[in-house]
């Protein structure tokens, strides 16, 4: 065998990986259509709430999100806001005080949401609450949010995810972050649930039955709480619902510098987890835990931003080399294109989507380079800066 043969060799194994990242988002984009909502009867009972805030350093915003979350339509006496304060000012904290809230301070030489999340747990009876919500300190709701969740409470789901989307897109990186967002929303949430498969977590907007978090809190120890969250659900064969019409209003990140390191710790995050429990893969495939096997097989995949580049890069070499072997590659690009453009809510391409696309080459370079610098990320908490832009 030739040189030249195991180059066409390695070429065409390239092409079978990545027609299968590609095959993945597309099923889920395609179940992901139509405007088929989901439905939960009047609750019966109103179930009580604890809501977790926590805070790191974010004295700009926290106050005035708790406020805005106090206005819920729903007894008050049924609902305790819990800030996490981390790290924040005196000023910030006396003012946080004289809300109707309870407010614990923390001051972690090392922080972390887990850590918050399980300060926050400790204070509290296992009975004393009947569901948890995990929101970010920059996080808006509407007033009939905690009304929506507890008809779902009601009907004894476990886990909920309910739909975060940005309530910002002042500048270039805010609208492509939240145009991630809602491609994630209609592929890794929206699809998923129609096709009868766990919903994926995503950080804040997270509701769980409030004696199985405490239970199961203590078991969280790094910056992805979220796929921690998810691997402890899913192994346990509890369904993650998904929220579509109730939703989490979520800052998006603004610069370049803050997608480079939000990114870069999320893709540590995946990585290190799916180096702990991809040894879960053949048993889970074997006992029919299918939501446990998709989660796994989901975080082999390679960032979305990745996989476009990538395909543009070989279709190019392959073009040069011999090109008509680049028309395999052109179209697996057009079926991703085809796929996102699915994904993608018609609300969401306008001016200010066309003018930012210009920053996808240097968002590409930049996921890239993160592929080589994630050691140590996914332990190591790395807070996004938020400054309280809203379009709200």
């Amino acid at each position: 065998m030739n040189i030249l043969e195991i180059i066409y060799i390695l070429e065409y194994t390239c092409w079978v990986l990545a027609s299968i990242a590609v095959a993945y988002p597309l099923i889920y984009s395609l179940a992901s259509l139509g405007t088929r909502k989901s439905y939960y009867p009047t609750a019966k009972k109103q179930h009580k709430f604890a809501i977790l805030f926590p805070a790191y350093k974010e004295d700009r915003i926290i106050v005035p999100v708790v406020e805005s979350f106090l206005k819920q339509d729903y007894p008050k006496e049924l609902f305790n806001v819990i800030v996490i304060s981390d790290h924040m000012q005196d000023l910030t904290n006396e003012h946080l005080a004289q809300l109707p809230i309870t407010l614990l301070k923390a001051s972690y030489e090392n922080s972390s949401k887990a850590k918050a999340l399980n300060f926050a747990i400790n204070h509290f009876k296992r009975e004393e609450f009947d569901a948890v919500i995990i929101l970010d300190a920059d996080n808006v709701v509407d007033s009939n949010f905690l009304s929506e969740v507890n008809k779902v409470i009601d009907a004894d789901v476990q886990a909920i995810q309910t739909h975060r989307t940005a309530k910002n897109r002042n500048t270039e990186i805010a609208v492509l972050d939240g145009l991630s967002e809602e491609v994630n929303n209609s592929i890794f949430r929206r699809g998923h649930v129609r096709l009868g498969i766990s919903s994926a977590l995503i950080g804040s907007g997270m509701v769980f039955n409030y004696q199985w978090f405490h239970d199961n809190v203590k078991y969280l120890s790094t910056a992805g709480e979220d796929k921690e969250l998810e691997v402890l659900l899913l192994k346990q064969r509890i369904f993650i619902e998904f929220l579509d019409e109730v939703y989490v209003y979520d800052e998006k990140t603004q610069e370049e510098k803050g997608f480079y390191t939000q990114r870069r710790r999320w893709l540590a995050t995946q990585f290190a987890q799916w180096g702990r429990v991809f040894k879960d893969l053949p048993k889970a495939i074997l006992s029919g835990n299918i939501d446990y096997s998709d989660k796994l097989i989901q975080w082999i995949l390679p960032p979305r931003l990745i996989l476009f580049g990538g395909i543009i890069v070989m279709g190019s070499i392959m073009q040069i080399v011999d090109w008509p072997l680049a028309l395999k590659w052109w179209g697996l690009f057009f079926i991703m294109g085809i796929t996102l453009c699915l994904a993608i809510p018609d609300k969401l391409v306008d001016e200010q989507f066309k003018k930012s696309i210009r920053k996808l080459p240097l968002l590409f370079i930049m996921m890239v380079a993160n592929l080589f610098r994630m050691k140590g990320m996914n332990k190591k908490f790395v807070s996004t800066e938020k400054n309280g832009s809203s379009t709200l």
